[in-house]
């Protein structure tokens, strides 16, 4: 619901996870098979021979420095601006606002309602329950509307749809006291403390 970037974090787990796996899989080769030590050595030899080619042709005339020494501080640059705006995308959509009314009454003004007040309500609601191992709600803002996620870590032998549904009630009475329909997703996961597949309901 919220708008980090999922996809690009796959790819880039991905990718460092091949990464990894391929450097583990040369050691492993080099510590256990002999013919890699050679090639190895061979290998790496050659491609360190052709960089220190690379950088002595491209030196600032009448000086020792490669210009290539700027290029590379200037990705290194890049890739750090990169990174810090890819942190900066995880997490985001959390809001603090559940709803946002005029009010045109005598001292005209917005009505608001904290995200807060919900998730404390429903939290309350859920505390406490034997079919329940745990159970967070959060306020995200989806699309310039706010929406309420709920997820539920339910107990084995919990019916999920049973549940569902019982939290589909608590979500009806929260929206009667606020007087406004709110979009929800109830998220009834697994983890350690459960045996359950994933499930998400969106009312």
């Amino acid at each position: 619901m919220n708008s980090t970037p999922a996809l690009l974090n796959r790819v880039l787990l991905t990718l460092l996870g091949l990464i990894l796996l391929m450097a583990g899989l040369l050691a492993l080769l080099l510590a256990t098979v002999p013919p890699v030590g050679p090639w190895w050595h061979s290998w790496s030899a050659r491609a360190w021979g052709g960089i220190n080619q690379v950088f002595e042709s491209t030196r600032f005339p009448g000086r020792p420095e490669s210009w290539l020494w700027i290029v590379v501080a200037l990705a290194l640059l890049a890739l750090m601006g990169l990174m810090v705006a890819w942190i900066a995308q995880q997490g985001k959509g959390r809001s603090n606002l559940l709803a946002a009314e005029y009010d045109p009454g005598e001292i005209a003004g917005d009505v608001r309602i904290g995200g807060g007040v919900a998730e404390q309500a429903l939290r309350q609601a859920l505390e406490g329950r034997p079919d329940l191992a745990g159970a967070t709600v959060t306020t995200y803002d989806v699309k310039g509307s706010p929406a309420l996620k709920v997820r539920l870590l339910p107990r084995q032998g919990v019916a999920p749809h049973l549940l569902a549904a019982e939290v589909s009630g608590l979500l009806d009475a929260l929206e009667s006291v606020v007087g406004k329909e709110i979009p929800v997703l109830i998220h009834i996961g697994a983890g350690a403390r459960t045996r359950f597949s994933r499930a998400e309901r969106v009312r």
